[in-house]
């Protein structure tokens, strides 16, 4: 009896090391009356697991820096215009009575440059010199030089000045149309006059216009950090090639809110090429004053969308007085370009040039006519 015993015994053992050894090769055997388990599929990457992260811009920012410069202008003190100082009788036992030395110099102001130029040409934002008697530029590299104005526009709020000296590094112009919203981008200026700075940020819209900044607009708009002082220098991308000319700020306080505004470099390079070879900007001009049309406005003229620039004056003797165009009119094309609303229209104009005569379109009555207009040259005109 207990022979047999044994017999089982090891009988069973062999047998269940078997039927152990047989399931973990065949699994399913386990459980032969159960469906298989579902299988999952996940999307891969494609990129690699190991795929580099760009953590420094340090490189971009050695290669812009040199070319951005500090700014410093003064202005000097002005006579009073108290009317006892035309008094000979006055002046002649008191003198002018004009501030000497140091008092003579009003506080400077700070503000950034850019070199775009090997030939000491400098582009900065037209209120940095505006005014300015003297302006003084410290580059990265520890020197200083005076520097000359070589024009300046205010309807982009763009100047260039220039410095004699030698072996300037100049930067490099970024292709601008290839920019995207989302981009990175760092700013590279003097802010509060603590010295050069480099803030980092990402391109939060293009083309932002109707702000009441400047006459014409087409800014880029940038959470980098941009602060008083910033104004003139650079806005580049990663690889440090200048994307625009930082110029302002959305503040209430002063301070930076994440919101900074720069001019395009396009833009930018047009404007300091006319100052450099010309002096100034040559815009075409009308003489009309207008305002967008609005829905309801279209209604009223029998207008079939809400577009177009309805003229609410006309300058007496002016280009558009004289070729007809009457308030009340709606442009609807210039030269055969749409014209959307009333800062496209001002677009539109100011490409044109002077003494070129172009055919308007507009809507009176509720029909179109159209007319010849002679381009008159843009005045210049005093922005408060």
């Amino acid at each position: 009896m207990k022979k047999l015993w044994l017999i089982f015994a090891q009988t069973t053992t062999i047998g269940l090391a078997i039927w152990f050894l047989l399931t973990l090769l065949k699994p399913e055997w386990r459980m032969p009356n159960m469906a298989p388990a579902p299988v999952v599929t996940v999307k891969e990457s494609q990129a690699p697991a190991s795929a580099p992260a760009e953590l420094s811009y340090s490189l971009a920012a050695k290669k812009a820096k040199p070319s951005v410069v500090n700014i410093f202008t003064s202005q000097q003190a002005r006579p009073s215009r108290n009317p006892w100082l035309n008094d000979p009788l006055f002046r002649r036992f008191f003198g002018d009575r004009l501030p000497q030395g140091e008092d003579a110099q009003r506080p400077s102001s700070l503000g950034s440059g850019v070199l775009v130029s090997e030939q000491g040409y400098i582009v900065t934002n037209n209120h940095v010199v505006d005014a300015a008697d003297q302006i003084e530029v410290a580059l990265a590299d520890g020197r200083t030089a005076t520097a000359k104005l070589i024009g300046s526009d205010p309807d982009t709020d763009i100047a260039v000045i220039k410095i004699d000296l030698p072996n300037l590094p100049a930067i490099s112009f970024a292709d601008v149309d290839k920019v995207e919203i989302g981009d990175v981008v760092l700013a590279i200026g003097n802010p509060f006059g603590v010295g050069q700075t480099v803030t980092m940020g990402i391109i939060s819209a293009l083309g932002r216009s109707e702000l009441g900044i400047n006459t014409f607009e087409n800014f880029i708009q940038t959470d980098a950090a941009i602060n008083p002082g910033n104004s003139g220098g650079a806005l580049v991308d990663t690889r440090g090639n200048l994307l625009g000319i930082n110029t302002a700020i959305y503040s209430k306080t002063g301070g930076s809110l994440g919101i900074g505004f720069a001019i395009p470099a396009t833009t930018v390079k047009q404007i300091m090429e006319a100052l450099i070879k010309e002096g100034s900007v040559t815009r075409g001009w009308l003489g009309v004053e207008v305002q967008d049309v609005t829905p309801e406005l279209a209604a009223s003229f029998q207008l079939q969308t809400a577009k177009g620039a309805l003229i609410a004056g006309v300058v007496r003797s002016g280009p558009a007085a004289k070729a007809g165009i009457r308030p009340g009119d709606v442009l609807l094309s210039i030269n055969g370009k749409e014209v959307a609303n009333s800062a496209k229209m001002l677009d539109i104009i100011s490409a044109l040039k002077p003494e070129q005569s172009v055919p308007v379109l507009v809507v009176r009555d509720g029909q179109q006519v159209e007319l010849k207009a002679e381009v008159g040259k843009r005045p210049k005109f005093n922005r408060q």
